[in-house]
């Protein structure tokens, strides 16, 4: 779960969003509600018609009279669709990280490949939405994750209302379904808007992908009494995923990684809450660590005396995690490569 709704689930996004945008009432009017739910059949692009229709993860059938070419997405969703063959017009979401001296800025891990100088960052942070810079950009699709059934990720819910009358939305699950399914309603959805989801380069990382999960899945037969935990830090927390929701630890556990499960999860469901006096409650030999902005790193981490003393610290077992993947198979190949690489080499020191 994105460490910006970790503790509070997505009930954070009432307290964090951006409040409302003023004078607007009249342009959001006119836009009307374009946000269909309407049931269909599935994807499809008519060519014949020329209109453009996707059954999105919601159950939701968005339809609209031509291939939407003015596309606004979550960042991470507009990395994956570029990665498939489709450009974006603007983003929300963690784009990118600013030097607070220079002021230079580089992308965020969930940008991917994005052009950061060439797509309208309507919103960097959590509960950030410009809705007037969205107007602006004419959106006519408006695509984003969903952690939690009907929850648009990254679309504040006080501004949800009017952001939706502007330009129908598409939802895909990030949560609760396997990696590879998942993959797969990204490339349906990018085929949908144009993308030659069979070209070569697209054949060529989905086969990268399928190769490194074999690997992964011989790698585990052979390493099933390591215990890998999957961790994220801040000052005063140390969260212990359970694996049996984010797409990737699910997974993983298919492939017969020995994950962690911890048996006390906060009402959300997404995690256990330990002090860091308590950090050693789980025996772990590895610990995948969340790598995203705004979360504590081994550099940082090195002042909490309770984490240098775990075991799989001490033996330099600790790696990054890609919390928030980028759904492309360019993207998710790299992250079973590594990840098998690290238990190749992990020993037992719990």
């Amino acid at each position: 779960m994105p460490s910006s709704a970790r503790a509070t689930s997505l009930t954070r996004r009432g307290i964090l969003a951006a409040g409302g945008a003023l004078g607007l009432g009249a342009v959001l009017a006119a836009c009307g509600d374009s946000d269909s739910g309407k049931k269909g059949s599935g994807a499809s692009a008519s060519a014949k018609s020329g209109s453009w229709e996707f059954k999105d993860d919601r159950g939701q059938t968005v339809k609209t009279k031509a291939t939407p070419k003015n596309i606004v997405a979550f960042t991470g969703m507009a990395a994956a669709l570029k990665d498939f063959g489709v450009e974006v017009t603007g983003v929300f979401g963690p784009t990118y990280v600013e030097d607070p001296k220079t002021k230079e800025r580089k992308p965020d891990v969930q940008a991917g490949d994005l052009d950061i100088t060439k797509v309208k960052v309507i919103g960097n942070v959590w509960g950030e939405f410009k809705i007037e810079e969205y107007l602006k950009l004419q959106p006519e699709v408006l695509i984003t994750d969903m952690w939690e059934k009907d929850a648009l990720w990254y679309v504040p819910e006080e501004q949800k209302a009017k952001i939706l009358k502007i330009a129908p939305s598409v939802a895909l699950w990030a949560a609760g379904k396997s990696m590879p399914s998942v993959l797969q309603r990204h490339a349906d959805l990018a085929a949908s808007l144009g993308a030659d989801v069979n070209s070569e380069q697209v054949k060529k990382d989905k086969a990268r992908f399928e190769a490194a999960a074999e690997r992964l899945r011989k790698v585990a037969q052979g390493k099933k009494d390591i215990k890998v935990l999957i961790g994220s830090g801040d000052p005063n927390t140390f969260y212990v995923s359970t694996p049996v929701r984010p797409t990737d630890t699910l997974f993983f556990q298919e492939l017969g990684i020995n994950l962690v499960v911890p048996t006390k999860l906060d009402p959300s469901g997404w995690f256990e809450l330990l002090s860091w006096e308590n950090v050693d409650k789980y025996k772990a030999d590895v610990i995948l660590l969340d790598n995203r902005t705004g979360t504590l790193q081994p550099e940082q981490l090195k002042a909490k005396p309770t984490w240098a003393a775990l075991p799989a610290v001490k033996a330099g077992q600790v790696f990054p995690r890609v919390t928030e993947p980028v759904y492309s198979y360019a993207k998710c190949a790299p992250l079973l490569e590594d990840l098998a690489t690290a238990l190749e080499n992990a020993k037992k020191v719990s």
